[in-house]
């Protein structure tokens, strides 16, 4: 079993703690902290937990420790838990800054221990059941629309939201990223809070990616279109859609359905499949995940490295948006 503290006792915080305290098989949670003595108190209370006065303390008490702060507080616990050589969850973004980033990265590899980002959407069971039919996507496009929430509108959608599929993206597509182009609007806040961005890959693959905090309803959804496949992903509702072409052999069923491609080419059969999903919690999910690769000593399943790629192609997104927002400035009307 892992000794574990939790540092942050926001909203996400409390749902890690009680995540974790549902785990006793894997976890002993040892105690938390948070900035706030006020609230870590009523937690404390709440959860039957221990709350510590110093983030030393409870560092220097478990095996790892669950980083659920704001992220401008990220570097400066993360960085304190790596070089007491303990293992390490961190929330997304990993930082707040690039340099940041790099600096753990390096104080990761020194440290040699687990370090997994939460990028919950990897967890959820619509994206899991995708990943066997996803074969070399060349083209994938993502909706994340969110109703406004003034939690998160201290940094730009992109690392609020769209974080999210850039994450996924980088994982399906095995190939660097080539070109970014990016547009966006600041409607209620000081930061970008629609962004629409373009990513092109070395290996002709091309994603479109559109994330917005001001819409009427939530979305989650990514399509992947692939050689004679699509795949569609909910990863609000759960669900998962597979549309699959294949050749008509001998005469079709009166039922199939059937494409007609022309005069001297095979006909296609139809095939949507959209499997049954087990409901599953995703946050427990990478909870297991990360208890898991420390028992076996393997990588994380969300590594820093990824979590670190993520945010570089977020920050190139937010570059083009401050690129385009100069050059509107300057462009006389």
């Amino acid at each position: 079993m892992l000794k574990i503290g939790v540092l942050g006792l926001g909203h996400l915080g409390k749902i890690h703690l009680k995540l974790l305290l549902q785990l006793p098989e894997l976890f002993e949670v040892v105690g938390i902290y948070d900035l706030d003595k006020e609230v870590a108190l009523k937690v404390s209370n709440d959860f039957k937990v221990r709350a510590f006065d110093q983030v030393s303390e409870l560092v220097e008490s478990v095996d790892c420790i669950d980083v659920v702060t704001p992220t401008i507080n990220h570097f400066a616990a993360a960085s304190q838990v790596l070089r007491s050589r303990k293992h390490l969850f961190i929330e997304k973004p990993l930082t707040e800054t690039m340099e940041e980033a790099k600096a753990l990265l390096q104080l990761a590899r020194e440290a040699d221990v687990v370090v997994q980002i939460g990028h919950v959407e990897r967890f959820n069971p619509a994206f899991q059941a995708a990943l066997p039919y996803l074969d070399n996507p060349m083209f994938i496009e993502t909706h994340r629309l969110a109703q406004f929430n003034p939690r998160g509108t201290d940094v730009p959608v992109v690392l609020d939201l769209m974080i999210h599929d850039i994450d996924v993206i980088l994982s399906v597509v095995k190939s660097n990223v080539k070109k970014i182009a990016a547009s966006g609007v600041a409607i209620v806040s000081d930061s970008h809070d629609i962004t629409n961005a373009r990513i092109e890959f070395e290996n002709g693959c091309v994603a479109n990616l559109t994330a917005s905090r001001i819409s009427l309803k939530n979305m989650r959804k990514s399509r992947f279109f692939q050689k004679e496949a699509y795949v569609g992903v909910d990863f609000l509702s759960k669900t998962l859609e597979v549309v699959r072409m294949q050749d008509v052999v001998g005469e079709p069923d009166p039922f199939d359905l059937i494409m007609d491609l022309g005069e001297n080419k095979p006909k296609k059969k139809i095939l949507i499949d959209k499997p049954d999903l087990n409901e599953v919690n995703a946050i427990l999910e990478e909870l297991k995940a990360f208890a898991y690769s420390i028992q076996q000593q393997i990588p994380a399943q969300v590594s820093i490295e990824d979590g670190y790629n993520a945010m570089d192609v977020a920050y190139k997104i937010i570059e083009k948006l401050k690129e385009n927002r100069i050059n509107q400035t300057i462009i006389p009307s």
